[in-house]
């Protein structure tokens, strides 16, 4: 993906928050093509190393939220990008985002940073703030932390984002493929005007560059407006499905139909509910200053149609660069690993198989990471179904998030409900849990060779509980482990032995 080219030819240095995330990881490699400089700020650097422009960038450990490596991170730099939010991780988010976009606007001043660039919400005007959702209650409060803030700020506001893997495109794409007859929420005639993931990255590039005495907000939106009843509709055109049926029921609320969309998409609720609730209210852009400072080339901003063709182009063709699912879940697990130097102690259990496979160890890795999504977890799919459905009803994420790559895994990737922790290729998989537990788990898949040169598949999963529910929880699924795990390690020898043989 592109951003037409360089913005200016002075080459900066620009810190990236929310790497990890959609629109963040995507944004690192547009700006290192600009010819600019790139550091990276992450709780988990570990995360962004097997992105394709990880070499080209640098990373350094840190958290918005801690101002001693906010300070650390901003020496030397002349741009900041702020991609973060902290929604979803309790009532308590707007503080969070408070408190985390004025250590970040106070930290840049004191480094001397020329420019902070934001990517907030759109909103509606002639609406009260306090009748806004929270979600677009507060990205427009940090859009004016940051404006009112001692370093100049570009603050780009935006409605529904197009782009493969973003959430907004995947609830759209899930709505429409899967229900042919659908009841909706009366949202579905609010008018809002989309965007195409190229042209907020164009926008976002094209920002660093901008003059000194540039300090404002800015509308970003495509040329199209459309209720989103319009957007179903074209969507379906786009990829060729008959024509829709939509009977609009006014009686969901954002809150009944945030399960709906969760039950519907892989999109859990808790981050459908802001998606849905953000469409209460007409938000269109009514200004388009941005073209003075990055000018649109012809053809641009993509019209909607375009934007979603080349999106589902994406999906096709299995060049996904970064999901909606690339950010960790917030409220995951984040503790070190049972076996870590640091782990702190407590109850462990454990559930270990070891089997010999007829297979080299390159073929026995090829089932290992192509595990998950559409090709399954190798083992009683009922009840990898049904345990995803549970995780599902207590607002977890269930198994519908599936992969971002059919064959290929990077560390932070989202794989249904577990996220890639540890890749070694051909030796180590380890998967952490992200699905709702009475404690933390993870599952462990090692290719070894053996005392006589033969190949070993050895699996693991562990289990550390919190609280006598994680000890219940344990011991009353425990029994069905011979059945999951003892039936994934064997279907998966056999499948890299099949694997073998076909290539023989």
């Amino acid at each position: 993906m592109d951003t037409d080219g360089k913005h200016g030819a002075e080459e900066l240095q620009c810190l990236v928050t929310g790497a990890s995330g959609y629109i963040g990881g995507r944004l690192v490699p547009e700006l290192l093509a600009a010819g600019h400089r790139v550091r990276c700020l992450a709780r988990s650097p570990d995360k962004l190393r097997d992105h394709p422009w990880a070499p080209a960038a640098e990373t350094v450990r840190g958290d918005v939220t801690d101002a001693e490596s906010v300070e650390a991170a901003m020496r030397g730099v002349d741009v900041a990008y702020y991609l973060v939010h902290s929604l979803g991780s309790g009532s308590g988010f707007e503080d969070t985002d408070r408190r985390a976009a004025r250590i970040f606007a106070e930290r840049a001043h004191a480094a001397g940073v020329r420019r902070i660039v934001y990517l907030g919400g759109l909103t509606p005007q002639d609406v009260p703030e306090k009748a806004l959702s929270p979600h677009l209650r507060s990205r427009a409060e940090v859009g004016r932390i940051f404006l009112d803030a001692a370093v100049p700020a570009t603050v780009l506001r935006a409605a529904v984002v197009i782009g493969s893997g973003s959430a907004s495109f995947e609830m759209l794409r899930y709505l429409t493929e899967r229900l042919p007859v659908m009841v909706t929420p009366s949202w579905v005639h609010t008018r809002t005007q989309p965007i195409g993931v190229r042209d907020v990255l164009r926008y976002l590039v094209g920002s660093a560059t901008m003059p000194a005495d540039v300090d404002r907000a800015f509308d970003i939106g495509g040329p199209d407006v459309l209720t989103y009843r319009e957007m179903m509709c074209r969507y379906s055109e786009v990829a060729g499905l008959r024509r829709r049926i939509i009977v609009p029921v006014p009686v969901l609320t954002p809150r009944l139909s945030s399960h709906w969309v969760g039950l519907v998409t892989p999109v859990p609720a808790s981050i459908a509910r802001p998606l849905t609730e953000s469409l209460r209210h007409e938000v269109v852009c009514h200004e388009h200053d941005i073209a003075r400072y990055v000018p649109d080339p012809p053809g641009r901003p993509l019209p909607f149609d375009e934007a979603l063709a080349l999106a589902l182009r994406r999906v096709r063709e299995a060049q996904v660069a970064t999901r909606w699912s690339s950010a960790a879940i917030p409220g995951a697990p984040s503790d070190p690993l049972p076996t870590d130097p640091d782990w702190a102690g407590g109850s462990l259990y454990q559930d270990e198989r070891e089997l010999s496979v007829e297979a080299s160890r390159e073929a026995l890795w090829k089932v290992i990471e192509g595990i998950g999504g559409d090709n399954g977890w190798y083992s009683f799919p009922l009840a990898w179904a049904v345990r995803g459905w549970l995780d599902r009803f207590v607002g977890g994420v269930g198994l519908r998030r599936g992969r971002r790559d059919a064959e290929r895994l990077r560390v932070g990737d989202s794989l249904d409900f577990w996220r890639v922790e540890e890749i070694e290729p051909e030796q180590l998989l380890r998967l952490r849990a992200e699905m709702r537990l009475p404690g933390l788990a993870w599952l462990e898949m090692y290719v070894e060779t053996g005392a006589e040169g033969r190949t070993r598949y050895r699996q693991r999963a562990l289990f550390h509980p919190r609280g006598l529910l994680g000890h219940a929880y344990w011991w009353s699924v425990s029994p069905f482990h011979a059945v999951v795990f003892g039936g994934m390690a064997r279907n998966i020898t056999q499948a890299a032995a099949k694997g073998m043989s076909a290539r023989k």
